[in-house]
């Protein structure tokens, strides 16, 4: 599906099912969550990691490394995933999704220096979403209980064996090992920094945090399985709206700190 477009309607599925755990109208024993004992002292666990090594890192990272620096490896990062998805999609049997991820990384790669520059979304090539959960929902299997991995966080029986395989699939993940643990590091860093603004976004509407993440979770996990083809049961034009309005405001409230610091905002 169009990255443009599943970013906003992914916030919005995001969004939509935050407002809805923290309005009490999720169920207090969800059977999605079986295994919520476990999975709440797993995300404690994450938390406190969270919280004492990555969060202070990432933070660091977002005050100190110039936006232009951060834009170029997020694109790094995001090239390097172009293989995933278009070996996903062409398991999914979307070729001409899978011949344009080809071409993106290609154009990246070749004319981005690497992929730090994105020359590819310019050229009409679009970006896609994919990874192997997604493709195994595609022909049918279902989520499975909810699940949070060890540091990982948040997944689903379904999704959590499927991240060896994009793992492996990652042409990152085949180099030198020293340069693969690098790279890692930077990218759990890079991702992190990009998350601060969605946790302040938790932090203010939530009561319940774990149960906020893990409806957000599988809402958009079905979201992207669907491609972008929203259930609208139990939801309303009017939150749709509102949610539109909620991810205006916090782009306007970011720009004005940006702009208050000095700097570009990064896109």
């Amino acid at each position: 599906m169009n990255e443009s477009n599943w970013v906003r309607k992914s916030m919005l599925a995001w969004l939509g099912a935050s407002l809805l755990a923290c309005s009490g109208m999720a169920a207090a024993n969800d059977a999605r969550d079986p295994w919520e004992t476990y999975n709440r002292s797993m995300a404690d666990f994450n938390d406190a990691v969270d919280r004492h090594v990555i969060k202070p890192v990432a933070v660091r990272y977002q005050k100190y490394t110039p936006p232009i620096v951060r834009t170029g490896v997020g694109n790094f990062f995001a090239n390097i995933d172009d293989v995933v998805i278009a070996v996903n999609n062409l398991l999914q049997l979307k070729v001409e999704d899978a011949a344009t991820d080809v071409l993106r990384f290609g154009s990246n790669s070749v004319f981005g220096v690497m992929g730090l520059i994105d020359v590819a979304t310019p050229l009409g090539f679009a970006k896609h979403n994919e990874d192997f959960g997604q493709t195994l929902g595609y022909w049918g299997v279902p989520t499975g209980p909810y699940l949070v991995l060890p540091l990982f966080g948040p997944s689903t029986l379904r999704d959590a064996p499927s991240r060896v395989v994009d793992i492996y699939t990652k042409p990152a993940f085949h180099g030198d090992p020293t340069t693969r643990t690098q790279l890692v590091v930077l990218e759990i860093v890079d991702t992190r920094a990009r998350l601060l603004a969605a946790e302040r976004v938790i932090e203010e509407i939530t009561i319940d945090r774990y149960a906020t993440i893990r409806d957000a979770y599988l809402a958009r996990r079905e979201f992207l399985v669907r491609d972008g083809k929203i259930d609208q049961e139990g939801r309303s034009l009017d939150m749709l709206r509102e949610l539109e309005e909620l991810e205006a405001l916090e782009a306007m409230e970011a720009l004005e700190r940006e702009e208050a610091g000095g700097v570009a905002p990064a896109r």
